[in-house]
């Protein structure tokens, strides 16, 4: 693998952006390398700026569904393009896109375009608030949703104690409002409503914990939190950021049975462009400005090329069959790892979603955000390393997920299967 003009490029970067990326988990630091910069995409593959290909399983961390420039989807893009790139004012293929939306989530009955994933918790903490009229918040340790202050606190001393601020710059005040509790454990979140009867406004989860890896909800888990805001009269907000229209074409709550009282949405909602969205009942969906006090506003918000780009991508995600391709490559995946791991005698656990994995070194079940703070990051490290080196594009992060697209194939699954034994093979070598 040549990395001369990636390496040039870094020292470039560094420069003039803080840390040589605009966002973090780009530079690779968890994994103690420096990053590859990349040039195109097609399909599953990528190419970098020295001419090396990969198998990309990152998707631009989910969206690519389909695989990188989807012809269809390339189309719409440059069809709308030619008729202009933003207007700042309303165009029908937003009412059409809230339509789908609408159309595909049983607990969405109007929904407000925005821009990003984080920019759509920020909105529906806000409604949460405004609607309850309470300050605290849940949300669950290692669920990620977005760096706005109130979602940027860390656990206290107990699970029922007030959080921290994880971040420069977030006021301790605001951190305060923000309680965390373990992922998966129920009786964790019955304590803390117990604590707080009266002034929770909401609890916010990912239905499949995506952002430390993928960690499944356990039986009977996102039931009991759905029977606990609705008896003690607090928000539901699932964060389907990433399981949107990735888990099923109607979300995680879909499989699950479950309606949220707000949802939000990002990655493939926006077909590879900046495009996400907030929606749900529409009680609190219209406490939005202009119909409401609450106030939210975005001049990229709905931009005709992101609609353009997220129509296609519905569209062909509708069609027979298609989550079931996902499912058939996701399972081959799956089993191929685990029996490559066999084979080289390396333990591994492997949490799969449907289309989204995380392959975690240890020989123990991994259920919370404390399991996979226990798993070996120094042998991830080696292993994604190796890895690159075979042409197999993974997160750069031990805390990051696997994400397969419709646009991979049995050879591409079974070469990753291979690259996999390969560099299991090579950590008991030289563990030894």
């Amino acid at each position: 693998m040549r990395k001369n003009l990636s390496d040039k490029l870094f020292e470039r970067a560094c420069r003039v952006i803080p840390g040589g990326v605009n966002s973090p988990v780009r530079a690779f630091r968890g994994v103690g390398l420096t990053p590859v910069f990349i040039d195109r995409a097609a399909g599953a593959h990528i190419w970098d700026i020295d001419g090396n290909e990969y198998i990309d399983y990152v998707g631009s961390w989910g969206p690519m569904i389909l695989g990188h420039a989807h012809p269809a989807v390339v189309e719409a893009v440059r069809q709308a393009a030619t008729k202009g790139t933003s207007f700042g004012a309303a165009t029908e293929n937003e009412v059409k896109l809230a339509e789908a939306v609408v159309s595909a989530f049983e607990s969405i009955e109007k929904v407000r375009l925005v821009s990003s994933g984080t920019e759509a918790v920020m909105t529906a903490i806000r409604l949460a608030r405004a609607f309850t009229g309470r300050d605290l918040l849940v949300k669950m340790d290692g669920c990620y949703h977005g760096h706005s202050d109130s979602m940027l606190v860390q656990a206290g001393s107990g699970v029922a104690e007030l959080g921290l601020p994880a971040s420069a710059g977030v006021p301790a005040d605001l951190a305060k409002k923000t309680i965390t509790v373990p992922y998966n454990d129920v009786q964790a979140l019955q304590t803390v409503f117990e604590k707080y009867p009266h002034q929770i406004a909401g609890v916010i989860v990912e239905p499949i914990a995506a952002n430390m890896g993928v960690v499944p909800p356990k039986d009977g888990y996102l039931q009991a939190i759905r029977q606990m805001c609705t008896e003690h009269k607090s928000v539901l907000i699932f964060d389907e950021v990433i399981t949107g229209f990735r888990a099923a074409y109607g979300g995680a709550q879909s499989l699950f049975h479950i309606s949220a009282d707000l949802t939000c949405l990002g990655k493939i909602v926006g077909g590879g462009l900046p495009c996400a969205a907030v929606g749900g009942r529409k009680e609190i969906m219209d406490l939005l400005a202009p119909l409401g006090p609450v106030y939210q506003a975005g001049t990229l918000s709905g931009n005709p090329l992101a609609t353009a780009a997220s129509l296609a991508v519905l569209e062909i995600l509708q069609k027979p069959g298609v989550y079931e391709q996902l499912e058939l490559l996701s399972a081959r995946l799956e089993k191929g790892l685990y029996e490559a791991a066999r084979k080289s005698r390396t333990a591994i656990q492997i949490n799969r979603a449907g289309s989204i994995l995380s392959v975690f070194f240890t020989d123990k079940p991994v259920n919370n955000f404390e399991d996979v703070q226990r798993c070996s990051s120094r042998l991830f490290k080696r292993f994604f390393a190796s890895m690159l080196q075979q042409g197999i594009y993974l997160a750069p992060s031990a805390y990051e997920a696997w994400f397969v697209s419709l646009a991979h194939t049995e050879r591409d699954i079974d070469r990753t299967i291979q690259a996999a034994y390969n560099a299991f093979t090579d950590l008991n070598t030289n563990e030894t």
